[in-house]
């Protein structure tokens, strides 16, 4: 993805009507490089709600241990997930809908978010091998997470179970259709209402 929201945003050339999907928690997940910094910006704007960055709810702490190219504990992640959750449920109480961007790494990371939302939560995986993740973390400016940490948190992803409300699309694929898919899926009768 790389080029970033302001750039992504102009694809969207369809707005709809995100009565037709909620109340819903959208979290866009997958490792560091897969773009979900691009698609979830692009949702949040197809569907007139707001997109949360989930990295803005790290502690200082655990930006620093990033930064020096540790991995984070689940003990760093429980805070972070629970104020991303609390974030989360604060605007789909008051708007209906919204959209983040989250690592969610592990089933039990999703179903903290998910408790913490407290309204139906959709999650869409981008996925991409972990040559193009690493060329992609290479080339990525003005970010705290170091391409070292890849490996550690290609580790430690599980991928969505059949239980899991989710969809996995491949990150290779342009933002503008990765867009049309989450968008069918989303609004499709089969996903999480």
């Amino acid at each position: 993805m790389g080029g970033g929201a302001r750039s992504g945003a102009r694809l969207v050339q369809q707005q709809f009507d995100k009565t037709e999907i909620t109340p819903r928690a959208i979290i866009v997940m997958g490792v560091a490089g897969s773009g979900k910094s691009t698609l979830g910006p692009l949702l949040a704007e197809g569907f007139g709600c707001r997109f949360i960055e989930g990295d803005a709810f790290h502690s200082e702490n655990s930006i620093a241990k990033m930064r020096a190219g540790e991995p984070l504990s689940d003990e760093d992640r429980w805070p972070w997930l629970d104020r991303l959750g609390l974030a989360m449920a604060s605007e789909v109480a008051a708007e209906g809908l919204a959209v983040a961007a989250c690592s969610a790494l592990k089933r039990r990371y999703r179903e903290r978010l998910a408790r913490a939302i407290r309204a139906p939560t959709a999650f869409v995986l981008l996925q991409a091998d972990e040559v193009e993740l690493a060329r992609r973390l290479t080339t990525r400016q003005g970010h705290y997470m170091p391409a070292s940490l890849l490996t550690s948190q290609l580790a430690a992803l599980e991928e969505t179970w059949p239980d899991e409300p989710a969809i996995v699309l491949d990150a290779r694929r342009s933002p503008e259709d990765l867009y049309r898919a989450a968008c069918a899926w989303l609004r499709s009768p089969g996903s999480p209402a």
